[in-house]
């Protein structure tokens, strides 16, 4: 009878590990949502840098004791513009954003919100992401938001435009200002 090498036993063994990972990653609720570690946790940190002669975002306006909303936008950035209409909305409803311009030319930005109107309360201007890497910020746009005490409730990546927006984030934000 032929003795059967440990060796050979290695491949079945790595294929059915990985096919179980496959597996329970396909029962995920959602598969294509990026978890945030911050749900639940204070806001970090923003940078305090402004955008031209915008108002700034301050170290208390994230826990003024009302809902907001702080949104990763550039002025590059297609889906960011897609959103905008709906950012301006919010703010005719009195949704108070914080807007945080990522990784842009300040020229750039300046003139976008000059020409398309400004949605935001206050603009923060991180250059090099540093802030966007702080709150977990995979690509613009992403847009949490916080209680009134500046704790994280919930975080939507992508732009806040059609059947997504209307089934997770506005339900979300319901949720937060009736709390």
């Amino acid at each position: 009878m032929a003795k059967i090498k440990p060796l050979m036993l290695l491949p079945p063994l790595i294929f059915a590990g990985l096919a179980g990972v496959f597996y329970v990653g396909m029962q995920r609720d959602n598969p294509n949502d990026l978890p945030s570690t911050f749900i639940g946790q204070s806001a970090p940190a923003i940078t305090t840098e402004t955008l031209g002669s915008f108002e700034g975002v301050g170290a208390g306006d994230l826990n003024a004791g009302e809902v907001s909303l702080v949104n990763f936008w550039a002025s590059w950035c297609p889906p960011c513009r897609a959103e905008h209409p709906v950012l301006l909305e919010l703010q005719e409803q009195g949704m108070t954003i914080y807007g945080v311009n990522i990784k842009d030319d300040p020229a750039q930005a300046i003139k976008y919100i000059n020409d398309d109107g400004n949605p935001f309360a206050g603009i923060a201007f991180d250059p090099q992401g540093r802030t966007a890497i702080d709150w977990g910020v995979t690509a613009p746009p992403e847009t949490f938001i916080l209680d009134g005490d500046g704790t994280i409730l919930f975080r939507y990546a992508g732009p806040l435009v059609g059947s997504d927006y209307l089934q997770r984030f506005l339900p979300a934000l319901e949720q937060a200002q009736s709390n």
